[in-house]
């Protein structure tokens, strides 16, 4: 019911089959959960703008994370050149990625599917990415998406991961190290406020 609505949507795990989350599509209700009910009692009191100040850290995370996250990638999808990401995107989510030789789990905030090709060949995987809302990217964070990129051309036949472009978006910019290594480099792409909207 909540689907049909659209309140909530189904989003398959493209890294793994049979796999799928859910996400709710509304930042209002979002919103509800993560900082008016757990503080009822205070807001029926009208504490408002204490329970405002407690929540600053709840709200960046649950709220602003995850609806930065969805803009990346619709903007990914709908919104950004074929050159950027290395063609046209067919699909696009997060995704979960195990390392079995390490037995540590990855979380990518986006996964950016190309067409399928002709014939029975891996689908192109267009582009991996880190999205951070609240802190700006640095070069520790390109160097977690080369290790999930290496290891996804390593364990993912089905998909052909090679020249997956590394994606790092942050709200807040990036730090000097990363912007340098990412210098003259056509395999990183650098996503800010600026470029999801327009300069």
């Amino acid at each position: 019911m909540l689907e049909d609505a659209g309140l909530l949507v189904r989003e398959p795990d493209p890294l793994r089959s049979g796999r799928s989350s859910y996400r709710i599509t509304e930042p209002l209700i979002t919103f509800y959960q993560a900082v008016m009910r757990p503080a009822w009692t205070a807001l029926e009191q009208r504490h408002g703008a204490d329970v405002w100040r407690r929540s600053q850290r709840r709200y960046a995370s649950a709220v602003l994370g995850p609806r930065f996250e969805e803009i990346v990638r619709q903007w990914s999808l709908r919104f950004a050149e074929p050159e950027l990401l290395g063609g046209h995107v067919a699909e696009v989510s997060a995704a979960t990625l195990t390392d079995p030789d390490t037995r540590t789990r990855h979380e990518l905030d986006l996964v950016a599917v190309g067409e399928p090709p002709p014939g029975d060949g891996p689908r192109p995987l267009l582009a991996i990415g880190e999205v951070k809302w609240g802190r700006r990217l640095g070069r520790a964070d390109l160097q977690r998406l080369e290790r999930i990129r290496a290891l996804l051309v390593r364990q993912r036949p089905g998909f052909d991961a090679g020249g997956a472009r590394l994606l790092l978006a942050g709200g807040h910019g990036f730090e000097d190290d990363l912007v340098d290594a990412a210098a003259g480099r056509a395999d990183v792409v650098l996503v800010d406020p600026a470029l999801l909207y327009g300069r």
